[in-house]
């Protein structure tokens, strides 16, 4: 008897190995999707570049894989470079359109929020790229982000104007109390 019962989602650390998968899912989200503000997909050595430049710094870089496929990925970033911003981070989130509405997101996001506040970052920022991405924005909202405003038509792909929302979740004891 076999057991056609498939494995669920797996969440771990992403490694360079994974790039080449991490390359075609963005690539779809730059051509078609809104999310993204860039115009061009980059190619497997400038995403490799970016990887590299997080995950060399301590930044949580994670994917989900279902049958060794990778599914999604996730990563934390420098939300911006001043040193006042050094216990904040940027978090991004993709999913292979093929594996969308089977909960990847929450995952990914969840052990992206969990690996941060380990990392004793205060705050998690999230810029979502168009007010009408609604899905990233229930994503966001369920793991417990707030809305913190909305640039208005601050971006422009596909012939239109985007917005972008700007979404925060205290890590840890938040701004309660001063950093170690």
């Amino acid at each position: 008897m076999t057991n056609n019962h498939s494995p669920g989602p797996v969440i771990r650390n992403a490694i360079a190995a994974d790039i080449a998968a991490i390359t075609e899912i963005y690539a779809e989200a730059v051509k078609f999707g809104k999310a993204s503000f860039e115009w061009c997909p980059p190619d497997q050595s400038e995403m490799l570049r970016r990887y590299h430049l997080l995950v060399d710094n301590d930044f949580p870089y994670v994917v989900a894989t279902i049958n060794d496929a990778i599914a999604g990925y996730a990563y934390a970033g420098p939300y911006r470079h001043r040193i006042g911003y050094q216990w904040t981070v940027e978090n991004t989130v993709y999913v292979n359109p093929e594996f969308q509405k089977l909960g990847l997101g929450s995952l990914l996001l969840e052990r992206i929020i969990h690996l941060c506040t380990e990392k004793n970052f205060r705050q998690m920022i999230a810029v979502i790229g168009d007010s009408a991405n609604f899905s990233s924005i229930r994503l966001h909202e369920k793991m417990g982000f707030s809305h913190v405003g909305t640039l208005t038509d601050i971006g422009r792909k596909h012939e239109k104007w985007l917005d972008s929302v700007i979404m925060q979740l205290p890590l840890g004891t938040g701004s309660s109390q001063p950093p170690d």
